[in-house]
C-alpha cells in the first residue's frame, strides 16, 4: 500500500498543511509519497524530501503549474493515480478546489475533511457542524481523503531522506486562465498556522473598536481572526473569518473577545488546547467550550489585560 500526498506550497515554500496531511498518512501505514506540482518548485522539493516519513517526492514542474489551477494539477495527480491506494489533501481551499475533480475523474467517493484515522479503509470526520463524528469507511480501490489540518500534528520537518523523482508534466488542460491574484499583507502570523489566535466577535461594535485587539495580538505574537458576525457587519475582513464557513484553527491559545459562541463558529475553534473568553453576558456560549472565562466589559478588560502582559 502506497499513499499520495499533494503538496501545498507557493513554489517556494512547503506549507506547515502537507506536514498535517503526512502525519494522517502516516497513521494508514504503507510508503507515504509527496506530489510536488509547480513551476520553479525545486526548492519546495528539496524540503518535502526532507519531512520526516515520507519515501519519495514526485515533482512535476511546468509554467501552467504555477498558480495551482484545479484542472492542471487534477489532470497531473490522475496521471499517477493508479500507482496509489490513498490520495490524500489538505482540507484546505487548495485541497478542496482539486480533490473533488479527481474523484469524480476516478469515479470514487471522496471522503472529506478526516480528523483520525481507524484503518486503512475507516476514518472519522465532524458533521451537523462537529456536533457529530461520523466513522465511515470506504471500499473504493482508491481513496480520495481531504485532511482537516487541525486534526492532526505535523511531522517534523527534518528528519526525512526521500529521493527525488522529476515526472513529465501533464499538458495544460486550457480550461482555465489564470486573471490574478489579490494579496492582503499582513505582518502577523498566518491565521491557519498561528500558535496563537486572537478573534473578535460582534460584541467589538465597529471596525475602529476592533483595533483595540491589536496591542493584544501585538504582546502575544498572535494572528487576528474574527466571527462571521463580524466579518457580515465589515468589522473585520474576509480571511480573518474563523468558523464552519471561514477557516478551522486549532492553535495552542485561542482568545475569544466579544463573541457569544455560535454553534458555526465554534465548529472553527474548539480544538483549540486552551480557550480564553471574554464576554459581558455569563450565559454567552462560548463559556461551555472555553477552559478560562472572564465575564467583563471588553473595553475594559482588553486594555488591562495589555497592560498586565
Amino acid at each position: 500500500m502506497t499513499i499520495l500526498v499533494i503538496a501545498e506550497h507557493d513554489n517556494s515554500h512547503l506549507k506547515v498543511a502537507t506536514r498535517n496531511t503526512v502525519a494522517a498518512a502516516a497513521k494508514m501505514g504503507g510508503d507515504v509519497h509527496v506530489l510536488v506540482a509547480g513551476s520553479g518548485a525545486q526548492v519546495v522539493a528539496d524540503q518535502a524530501s526532507k519531512v520526516a516519513g515520507v519515501a519519495k517526492v514526485l515533482l512535476a514542474d511546468a509554467p501552467h503549474l504555477a498558480e495551482g489551477l484545479a484542472e492542471n494539477v487534477a489532470a497531473q495527480v490522475l496521471a499517477v493515480a493508479q500507482n496509489y491506494s490513498h490520495i490524500l489533501f489538505p482540507a484546505t481551499a487548495s485541497g478542496k478546489n482539486v480533490a473533488p475533480r479527481v474523484a469524480a475523474r476516478l469515479d470514487v467517493a471522496q471522503v472529506s475533511d478526516i480528523i483520525a484515522v481507524d484503518s486503512p479503509d475507516t476514518f472519522q470526520h465532524p458533521i451537523y457542524a462537529g456536533n457529530a463524528i461520523a466513522t465511515v469507511q470506504s471500499s473504493d480501490p482508491i481513496k480520495v481523503i481531504t485532511v482537516r489540518t487541525t486534526g492532526f500534528d505535523a511531522v517534523s520537518e527534518q528528519g526525512g531522506q526521500a529521493v527525488i523523482e522529476t515526472l513529465a508534466a501533464e499538458a495544460d488542460s486550457g480550461l482555465s486562465s489564470f486573471v490574478g491574484r489579490e494579496v492582503a499583507q499582513n505582518d502577523r502570523p498566518e491565521l491557519t498556522a498561528a500558535k496563537i489566535v486572537v478573534s473578535g466577535g460582534r460584541g467589538m461594535g465597529s471596525a475602529e473598536n476592533f483595533k483595540i485587539l491589536d496591542p493584544l495580538a501585538d504582546k502575544l505574537g498572535a494572528a487576528l481572526g474574527a466571527s462571521r458576525a463580524a466579518v457580515d457587519a465589515g468589522y473585520a475582513p474576509n480571511d480573518w473569518q474563523v468558523g464552519q464557513t471561514g477557516k478551522i484553527v486549532a492553535p495552542q491559545l485561542y482568545v475569544a473577545i466579544g463573541i457569544s459562541g455560535a454553534i458555526q463558529h465554534l465548529a472553527g475553534m474548539k480544538d483549540s488546547k486552551v480557550i480564553v473568553a471574554i464576554n459581558k453576558d455569563a450565559e454567552a456560549p462560548i463559556f461551555g467550550v472555553a477552559d478560562y472565562g472572564l465575564v467583563a466589559d471588553l473595553f475594559q478588560a482588553v486594555p488591562e489585560l495589555v497592560k498586565a502582559l
